[in-house]
Order: C-alpha cells, then structure tokens, then sequence
C-alpha cells in the first residue's frame, strides 16, 4: 500500500470523537490498580463485541488480559498493544472527571487511585483503532490483534499473559506494535531504531536493628540511622561509580520505619528503582547497592544481615530496526515535521516487548504528546519545562484530550496498515 494510500485511507473513515473522549473520560474517572483491572477488561471485551465486526475477544488471560482477534485474509499477523492499570496515587488535576476512587491494593492497604500514567488514553485510542481497522477491512488483508495488557505497573502483566498461554489462544503476530502518551507537545510523535526504553530493577531492602525506648538510644541498633545511611551513600553510586557517558538512574521511592517519636524501630523498609540502559552498566550498578547495603548494616552494627528482594523487573524495550524504519516512513508521510525519527532513549520502563521478545518476534514502540501546546511554548519561552509541565505518575498529569487523543488513534492505525497491505 503506498504510502500516501495511507493518508486518504484513514481520511476515508473518520472517528466518531464525542463517543471515544466521553468513553476516555470514563476510564479516567474509574481507574483500577494493578492486578484489578476487571471493569476496565469487561468494558473493552464489551465494545469489541459490540461492534460486530467479527472479532474473536478471549478474556481472562494473566489475569485481566483480554485480547480480539479479527482474521481478514492472507497476510501478516499484527498486535496493537494497550495498558489498562492505573497507580496509587489521589488525583490533584482539579478536572470536572477527575478520579475519586480508592481501592485495597495486593497488601490490603486502601489507596487512592488514578490514571497518572495515560493508560487510560491507551485503551480508548485502541478501542478507537479496533473499529476505525474494523471499518477498514476491504482495504487491508491479513490478522489484526488487540491486546489489552493488566498490571504494566508491577512489570508483570505481558509475561503472565504469556505464562498464561496467550499463543495457545491467539495467533502468534510477526510484529508487536506499542505506544505511550508522554509529556511532550500533543500532536508530536517521537520514536527511534535500538533502545527505546530502559532497563527498570526494583527492590525491597529490609534493614535490621535493635528496637528500644527512644530514650535509651545506647541500649538499641537503630533502623533509621542505618537507612538514613543507607540512602545517602546509595546517591554516590551514579554520581562516583558509573561512567558520566553512561546513563543510570538509582532512586529511593520509600522508607519506612517505626510508628511513632518514642519508640525506636527494629527494623527498615528501603523500596529501590534502578533503571539502565546497558547490560555491563547495570550488573555494576547493583552490585554496587549490594555492597553499600551490606557495608552500612554491617557499620551500623545491625543484628541480622540485610534482606534484598528484587521486586519488579522491566527489559529494556529494543525498537527492531527493518519494522521500525517501515513505521518511520509512514509516520513521517502523515505527521510531517511533527513526527521525530531520533527521539532520545527514555529513563521508564516497559514490558510490552515480552509479547513479541517471547516468541523471536520483532517490536516496536513509539510516544505520542499530551502537553497542551500553548502550555509548553510559554513554558519552554520561560526556561521552566520542568517546573510547569506535569509527568508521568504526577498527581497532577493531565494530558488534554485533543488532539492527543486523535493523534494516538492516527499512530495506531498507520502503524498497522504499514504491514496489513492488500496482496
């Protein structure tokens, strides 16, 4: 299909918005944690049923993962990949649909929810492309999947869908296609050939003491001093430690000790994210943080070596170069000089390559703007980008919905009408 075959193409079927951003409005207003996305998977099961376009929804895979099938002819078998779950975090963006949900999370502790990470534009620019693809079937041949993938979050929901006999269920894709709203000027499309996204390790370090009255400091080990410790030479691994042309990140997320002002503790809860961007970099960077661990209980004179469990892990996200050309040439057909053919690595993380890494298939992932753009231009004329334009996992991270919604929509759709061409 020439490229420019695309452009008219999806001018030919245009999207009934005031359906997709009411529903987008509700998916952010509902959020659901990890592990417990179960109203978000029945709804999108749902809509793909009711679209009657024929396709194949098979629910309940690793949990809340569900994905439609829709077979049209001979060709290339390509999934679209969508996150569904949201974070513990209380919403502060003041919108009319903002969330007010709380939920038990997986340690029975009540939190706050919300959509701080877009995944609730993920699902609704999916369902979106599933029928606009759907609308489209005389002009593409081949497989379509859907993929609507539970718990990114933990890093974990793209391998329990494998585990869970995803390809025993659905056909194995030749390409795995994936997106991400970030905060950058909406409209803008950035990707890359190679690494697209780090490497991410998280861990739960308990560090052990001697508790007592806060009164008799002498007669105890005290946690507190210890993570205090802990976290401060921790900081010098990066900044002492890793080459400055390399990157690598190591950030304490939390501490926890103790329950109140004159008790000490018996012991510490440190919880850890390292993310990396090179194998070599990130065997020396943990390393590194066991040693400190180690070395700090031991000056500290702890009672029990310290506990490390490795919590979460995400690959790092590699973009295969001969698809992620084919997607550049028609992402830069369609977005112009909106599109970024060599956008930088990004510090987060994903699991989303697991669904085609798993099976020696190729990957490739690209972000798409959510920052108002009259936002970003005064931000960026008053050298303040960083102090005035929420992030990812922000309690304040709203991206506004057009057209960040549409082009989300418009990225899915040319990236898979790249490889679904009409023999």
């Amino acid at each position: 299909m020439a490229l420019p075959d695309l452009t008219s193409l999806l001018a030919s079927s245009p999207v009934e918005f005031d359906f997709y951003e009411a529903l987008y409005k509700h998916f952010h207003s509902q959020p659901e944690l990890s592990f417990q996305e179960k109203q978000t998977a029945a709804k999108a099961a749902s809509l793909l049923r009711s679209l009657n376009a024929g396709y194949e929804v098979h629910t309940s895979i690793g949990g809340h993962g569900l994905a439609g099938v829709l077979k049209n002819g001979a060709g290339k078998t390509i999934l679209l990949r969508a996150d569904m779950d949201a974070l513990p975090i209380r919403e502060n963006t003041g919108l009319e649909y903002a969330s007010k949900v709380t939920m038990r999370d997986n340690d029975d502790v009540i939190k706050p929810v919300m959509h701080a990470c877009g995944h609730d534009f993920h699902v609704t620019a999916l369902l979106a492309t599933a029928e606009r693809l759907a609308k489209l079937k005389q002009s593409w041949s081949g497989t379509l999947i859907v993929l609507f993938q539970p718990n990114e979050e933990r890093a974990g929901g793209a391998q329990a869908m494998v585990d869970d006999g995803l390809y025993d269920r659905i056909p194995v894709p030749d390409i795995v296609l994936g997106q991400h709203v970030m905060p950058i000027r909406t409209s803008f499309i950035g990707s890359r050939i190679g690494n697209i996204m780090s490497e991410a390790d998280s861990f739960k370090i308990t560090l052990f003491g001697r508790g007592g009255h806060g009164s008799m400091p002498h007669r105890t080990v005290d946690p507190v001093v210890l993570a205090a410790s802990v976290v401060m030479k921790l900081q010098t691994i990066v900044s002492r430690e890793v080459d400055p042309d390399q990157f690598a990140v190591v950030t304490v997320g939390s501490l926890q000790a103790g329950q109140t002002e004159n008790i000490i503790a018996d012991k510490a809860e440190v919880r850890l994210n390292v993310r990396t961007q090179n194998h070599e970099v990130r065997n020396r960077v943990l390393a590194s943080i066991r040693r400190v661990v180690n070395g700090e209980s031991e000056a500290s004179g702890a009672t029990r070596e310290p506990l490390i469990e490795e919590t979460t892990h995400f690959p790092l996200s590699v973009n295969d170069e001969a698809v992620t050309k084919e997607v550049h040439e028609s992402f830069e057909a369609f977005f112009g000089k909106r599109f970024d053919s060599n956008t930088a690595c990004s510090t987060a993380s994903e699991d989303y390559s697991i669904l085609g890494s798993s099976q020696g298939k190729p990957c490739c992932f690209w972000f798409f703007g959510g920052t108002d753009e009259t936002i970003w231009d005064e931000a960026e004329k008053r050298g303040r980008l960083a102090e005035a334009i929420p992030v990812n996992h922000s309690p304040f991270f709203a991206p506004i919905i057009q057209p960040t919604l549409a082009t989300g929509i418009d990225a899915l759709s040319l990236a898979a009408l790249t490889f679904l061409k009409k023999s």
